[in-house]
């Protein structure tokens, strides 16, 4: 891949179904691959019917955090330096930290987060994706930690008047996996390397149940072809894992990005009254190998990327942003386009 940059300029990302009242919602899909050589890389969608305003951010080691929750909010000092993608100015919701652990939050309407607990701390579900990225080097580290519930997620309205409400997933360089959802306001974890994809509703292990007996039809046979989440959880299970397993380097990405593109919701789609339909806004493919993080916007004609090795995560360094907000997208490696910036506080939440 050619590693200079050229800047574009593009219009600013703006859907709308004609004679529908869109009802901003997202409907993402994560899926993951682990090939022959070691490489291991996760791609995911951003769906919504509006304009977030996401933007990539670099965060330095020995960031001072506020989980912005009331008077009892979670802190904590990040332990790694990573590289995030924003939601609303006010959450990560995408990211990879310097360790090579990636972390990915997809909406899921079913979540209940429970009530906050006496003497435990809260955390607006804006920081949960980064507090695990600049906390945890492993997936198995991670899942020991969050199994005993050190905090209480706290879920407020997001800018545009929807549910801040979602489920996370981790991966790391070695290929294992877990996806952490709240149901009923009891924490669920799926931790294993079997866990590869994920979706929307319903909830995960509804989601095995439908893709097992899809499994047992044979996607050589028949797929789902419609945009809900449960047919992308399908169509991604078939087609991440029918990869050829000895795909390497500039290959292997391409191909995660092929089984992401497939799962992707044309611009201008989406469904009144159904939260889990809505168009592909962005998608990252992350190289947990190489540590590269690679961004393509459903607007742009091209991918940028950034190499974390390239970039500067000693404690007091400066925290980094890409502008993208206004339109801005970058052809190959941007890292000579990042820009010192204040970091944005998570969305404020208060405790129930």
């Amino acid at each position: 891949m050619p590693r200079a940059t050229v800047p574009f300029r593009v219009v600013a990302l703006v859907i709308v179904v004609a004679g529908i009242a869109a009802v901003p919602a997202a409907a993402c899909t994560r899926c993951m691959r682990a090939f022959a050589d070691g490489t291991v890389i996760v791609g995911r969608s951003m769906d919504w019917v509006e304009d977030p305003g996401s933007e990539i951010w670099c965060f330095p080691r020995g960031m001072k955090r506020r989980g912005n929750a009331g008077p009892q909010s979670l802190a904590w000092t990040s332990s790694y330096g990573s590289v995030a993608v924003s939601f609303y100015g006010a959450a990560s919701v995408d990211g990879m930290n310097e360790k090579g652990l990636v972390a990915n939050t997809l909406y899921l309407a079913e979540s209940d987060y429970g009530k906050s607990v006496a003497g435990r701390p809260n955390l607006s579900i804006g920081g949960w994706a980064q507090y695990v990225l600049d906390s945890f080097a492993t997936v198995a580290e991670t899942v020991a930690a969050l199994e005993k519930e050190p905090f209480t997620i706290v879920a407020p309205v997001l800018p545009n008047g929807e549910p801040g409400v979602g489920h996370l997933a981790i991966s790391d360089p070695s290929g294992d996996t877990a996806i952490f959802e709240y149901i009923g306001g009891k924490l669920k974890v799926h931790h294993g390397r079997d866990y590869t994809v994920m979706t929307n509703s319903p909830p995960f292990d509804e989601q095995l149940a439908l893709n097992a007996y899809w499994q047992r039809i044979g996607g050589d046979v028949m797929l789902p072809g419609t945009i809900r989440a449960d047919d992308r959880f399908v169509r991604a299970s078939y087609y991440i894992n029918a990869l050829p397993k000895d795909m390497t380097g500039d290959r292997a990405v391409a191909a995660v990005f092929s089984v992401i593109r497939n799962a992707s919701t044309p611009l201008g789609l989406a469904t009144p009254g159904k939260p889990n339909v809505a168009s592909t806004i962005w998608r990252t493919v992350h190289d947990q190998k190489t540590r590269t993080l690679f961004f393509d916007s459903a607007t742009s004609p091209t991918v940028l990327w950034l190499p974390l090795e390239r970039i500067d995560f000693q404690a007091g360094a400066a925290v980094k942003r890409l502008p993208l907000r206004g339109g801005e997208t970058y052809s190959g490696d941007a890292t000579g386009s990042l820009r010192a910036a204040e970091p944005y506080e998570f969305l404020e939440a208060k405790p129930r």
